[in-house]
């Protein structure tokens, strides 16, 4: 059940909901992230480099509740090379407001849900990069107009503008991140992206 919740509904919370069950959010990710191994995540010493070399703001936008991606941003040693967490919280305020059940659960990715991030970040799509190992995730961040990175994959989805198989790939794979505004050899292939230096780098 739990697997066809995910696939209908993007997660088991926004299914059970839907079907009627009144189920505090905060009790749901309590339950489910209580019981996970966060001891099995290291420290990644290389990513964190990566992170703090690019220049630009750098946002997670995740599905999952604001305690579980601070743990494992934590975890990993890399929160505070990110600006804000855009998470479950940021897109679904009216879950904790009386009458809650009649707010759908909003989530990536859903056009909602991209356009709220969108909002919360204060970006301009066409200057944003967006990481993502979705593919229906990347198609949504494109119908909004971000720049699309799909993460886990050697070659990309129609919507992606960039596929690496991880992301410390990202520093052969797009280059451009790194590049100043005195620095003219790089020939884009998008004109969005001649000032890409300048770019918001958005993290999911």
């Amino acid at each position: 059940m739990n697997r066809e919740l995910f696939r209908t509904y993007g997660s088991s919370l926004a299914g059970l909901r839907d079907l009627g069950y009144d189920i505090n959010p905060d009790d749901y990710h309590r339950f489910v992230h209580g019981r996970l191994p966060y001891d099995l995540i290291k420290p990644d010493a290389e990513l964190r480099n990566i992170l703090q070399s690019i220049r630009q703001r750098k946002i997670i936008f995740t599905n999952s509740d604001r305690i579980h991606a601070m743990k494992a941003l934590d975890r990993l040693g890399i929160r505070d090379c990110f600006e804000t967490i855009i998470c479950f919280e940021t897109m679904n305020p009216g879950l904790w407001k009386p009458a809650s059940m009649e707010h759908p659960v909003v989530l990536k990715p859903s056009m909602e849900a991209m356009r709220i991030a969108v909002d919360a970040a204060d970006v301009d799509p066409r200057r944003t990069l967006f990481f993502d190992d979705n593919v229906k995730n990347i198609a949504a961040g494109k119908a909004v107009g971000l720049q699309t990175v799909l993460v886990g994959r050697v070659t990309k989805s129609e919507e992606a503008d960039y596929a690496i198989e991880t992301v410390t790939n990202m520093v052969q794979m797009i280059p451009e991140i790194w590049v100043g505004d005195d620095d003219k050899r790089i020939n884009h292939a998008r004109n969005e992206m001649d000032s890409v230096y300048a770019a918001t780098t958005v993290v999911a």
